[in-house]
C-alpha cells in the first residue's frame, strides 16, 4: 500500500488495531501489578526520607532537651514546670522505647508532643 515515496525510511506505520493491542497490553500490565501488590510480592512499607532509627542514648538526650525547652517556654507558669519536672523524674526510657519501637526523629517529636500536651494545658 505504501511505497518508498510515501514511506521513504521504511518506518512502521501504526494502525488503529495496534493501538487497541497496546491498550489491552497496558490494562493487562496494570492487572498484574495489582495482583502482585495483593499477593504481597512487593513490600508495602516505604520509609520516607531514610531517617535513621534513634538509639537509647539519643532518645534520653532528646527527652531531656525537649522537657528543658518546654520548661523554658512556660517558666512563668509554676504548675506546668512542676508537672514537667515530675514527668521527667518518672520517665521510663525502656517502657517508652517498647511502646514506640523503631522511632525516628520526627516520630519522637510527634510522640513527645502528644504525651506532654496535657501537662501544658
Amino acid at each position: 500500500m505504501f511505497n518508498s515515496v510515501n514511506n521513504p525510511f521504511n518506518q512502521k506505520i501504526a494502525s488503529s488495531t495496534s493501538s487497541d493491542k497496546n491498550k489491552q497490553q497496558k490494562e493487562q500490565e496494570q492487572k498484574e501489578k495489582k495482583k502482585r501488590l495483593i499477593d504481597g510480592e512487593e513490600p508495602d512499607e516505604v520509609r520516607l526520607g531514610g531517617q535513621p532509627i534513634l538509639t537509647e542514648d539519643e532518645i534520653a538526650y532528646m527527652v531531656k532537651s525537649y522537657i528543658a525547652k518546654l520548661k523554658e517556654e512556660h517558666a512563668e507558669r509554676e504548675k506546668v514546670v512542676q508537672k514537667l519536672d515530675k514527668y521527667l523524674a518518672n520517665f521510663d526510657l525502656e517502657k517508652f522505647m517498647k511502646r514506640n519501637p523503631n522511632m525516628t526523629s520526627p516520630d519522637f517529636y510527634m510522640v513527645m508532643f502528644n504525651e506532654t500536651e496535657s501537662l501544658i494545658k
